[in-house]
């Protein structure tokens, strides 16, 4: 388990608030201004919640959703909570219902009780700040913005999103990858990978049949673009004028060691989400019964805080030898997944 003060952690990468307050219009350079310097003001001071205090019966799931009624006050008005019937309020729901698929992820196929594995509840407050462009995790519980109406729709309404966000409270009470360079980048990608899950179990996809977008529906149709990431093609899912376009690799030649952004986490994370892609579609099957599980075992039993790309790669290449032999299609995936990345393990 890892403790102490963790980083906020958006799903809106800096990159691209920059792009906006160089290219957008007064309004958007105001709000992302803003939200640029609201993560930087929350950076610091997230701190894990006593697992006694937040800690249910195994198995037991338990959400509860806010309101901050567009104001900074965490976690702000109850509005729903585990049993409840739909508040009627979409983002209350979504949040509700988001939060719920990913629980079910990680307990139905990994045997794990929520983000400790020990129950902690999933707390989740929506109607952030007013016009807010962000959803993040700090350390305890879900924030998510509803968006502009511009450039952003509310930032419930991508499932993968949620999972995405939750998936960091994973990583936190495992791994505990340091947001910082190429294990920052390994966390995003985890998240992205996770987040991806959950959307493909809810939508019942193979991974050949799956989009492998991450935040599919958050633009708005004034935007060029079709989510924020993309696992399958990374350095595609959007070319904005106000956005701009997106700068992820795929492969480790292409690496961006950037001053900017703790060196790049959210852009270098394409290199291990093309990774987990490609395992992924040449094992087959559902994404989540096999290559699933093998970066699941990884996160929680072998990385360590400052793993990097090339550490990753051999330990979750290991897992997948225990799991399925060293002479099966799953272990020759992901050696081939690490090497096309330009990983030779």
């Amino acid at each position: 388990m890892t403790t102490g003060i963790v980083p906020i952690q958006c799903i809106i990468p800096p990159h691209m608030l920059r792009s906006i307050i160089e290219h957008g219009n007064p309004r958007q350079r105001t709000w992302a201004t803003q939200t640029l310097s609201l993560s930087e003001r929350l950076r610091g001071r997230r701190e894990i919640l006593s697992r006694l205090v937040l800690a249910t019966s195994t198995g037991q799931k338990r959400r509860t959703v806010y309101d901050a009624r567009n104001g900074f006050e965490l976690p702000g008005i109850l509005i729903r909570t585990e049993g409840d019937p739909p508040s009627g309020d979409p983002a209350v729901d979504e949040a509700y219902d988001g939060a719920g698929a990913t629980y079910d992820l990680y307990l139905d196929i990994f045997e794990r009780n929520s983000l400790d594995d020990r129950g902690i509840r999933l707390d989740a407050t929506v109607h952030y700040d007013r016009d807010y462009n962000n959803a993040f995790w700090d350390g305890r519980q879900m924030v998510y913005g509803d968006g502009d109406g511009q450039l952003f729709e509310r930032f419930t309404r991508s499932i993968d999103v949620i999972a995405h966000e939750l998936t960091h409270g994973v990583t936190q009470y495992e791994a505990g990858l340091v947001y910082s360079g190429q294990p920052g980048a390994l966390n995003e990608s985890f998240s992205d990978v996770f987040g991806s899950l959950v959307k493909q179990r809810v939508l019942n996809q193979t991974a050949a049949e799956a989009d492998w977008l991450v935040g599919e529906g958050l633009f708005t149709a004034n935007v060029q673009g079709v989510a924020l990431r993309s696992l399958k093609a990374p350095g595609t899912a959007y070319d904005d004028p106000v956005l701009g376009k997106d700068p992820q690799p795929a492969l480790l030649r292409d690496y961006q060691d950037v001053d900017y952004d703790n060196g790049g986490v959210h852009i270098n994370s394409g290199i291990p989400n093309y990774a987990f892609y490609l395992t992924a579609v040449e094992i087959g099957g559902y994404a989540w019964e096999k290559a699933g599980r093998i970066w699941y075992i990884a996160l929680k039993d072998r990385l360590r805080r400052d793993t990097n790309f090339e550490r990753a790669a051999t330990l979750i290449l290991q897992v997948a030898g225990e799991l399925y032999g060293e002479d099966g299609p799953e272990y020759r995936a992901v050696r081939n997944s690490w090497e096309t990345v330009g990983i030779v393990i």
